[in-house]
């Protein structure tokens, strides 16, 4: 689907791993979930793969949770980062300089993510860069929407946004997966949690290094 020289009104923008590093706190998050189970993790860089998907999802796949226990787990997850977890972040290096840059263009930055809608909201507030968003579209705290295809197709749906407008930028293959699921191009990126080897499998059509040549190509991009 890569169309070299096509022109995008919106840009549909992942936010873990993409515009803020929040690694510290969502795995500190997710092993106080597990203790409460009897699962001591001291390692945390190896919670790294809760870092984007769905966290019901992540906790089935590699704890062989129940549905149940997963959604469960999700609730206790939220004590430890609604109290501390969520302000163990921050933006990544460039990002205020790239949203600037592109709005300032014309570019219309819609933020997609499998995180709760209201923490997202509150944690664009807390690095005062909301008004940089035309919309912030994240999952239901009551899970019933949460995959990524389903967030894209909600923020496309709330603002208006054709199909032929729009690109997804994002760090792992569920960014991917659920852009193409919505017949979107997509753009991986190299300093969130995923990597090369999972942008290209998963299909990206432009993978980029660092906030520098994104807001490069971003700008390049901008009708």
């Amino acid at each position: 689907m890569n169309d070299k020289g096509k022109k995008y009104k919106y840009f549909l923008m992942d936010f873990d791993g993409t515009i803020a590093n929040t690694g510290i706190g969502i795995t500190k998050g997710v092993a106080y979930a597990l203790k409460h189970y009897g699962i001591e993790v001291s390692d945390l860089s190896t919670l790294h793969n809760f870092i984007g998907p769905p966290l019901s999802e992540s906790f089935q796949r590699y704890f062989n949770f129940s549905k149940e226990q997963s959604e469960e787990a999700v609730v206790v997850y939220r004590e430890y980062y609604h109290d501390k977890g969520m302000y163990e972040s921050e933006l990544y290096s460039g990002m205020v300089d790239l949203l600037k840059s592109v709005t300032q263009k014309g570019g219309k930055i819609v933020v997609a993510t499998s995180k709760a809608e209201s923490i997202a909201r509150e944690l664009l507030e807390h690095f005062q860069v909301d008004h940089y968003f035309e919309f912030i579209a994240g999952a239901s705290m009551d899970l019933s929407m949460h995959k990524k295809a389903d967030v894209i197709r909600y923020a496309m749906k709330t603002v208006g946004i054709s199909k032929d407008d729009v690109i997804m930028i994002g760090d792992r293959r569920q960014d991917i997966f659920g852009a193409k699921e919505n017949e979107l191009p997509s753009i991986g990126i190299l300093y969130g949690f995923g990597d090369r080897a999972e942008l290209e499998e998963a299909g990206a059509d432009y993978i980029v290094d660092g906030t520098k040549e994104l807001k490069e190509l971003m700008l390049e991009m901008c009708e």
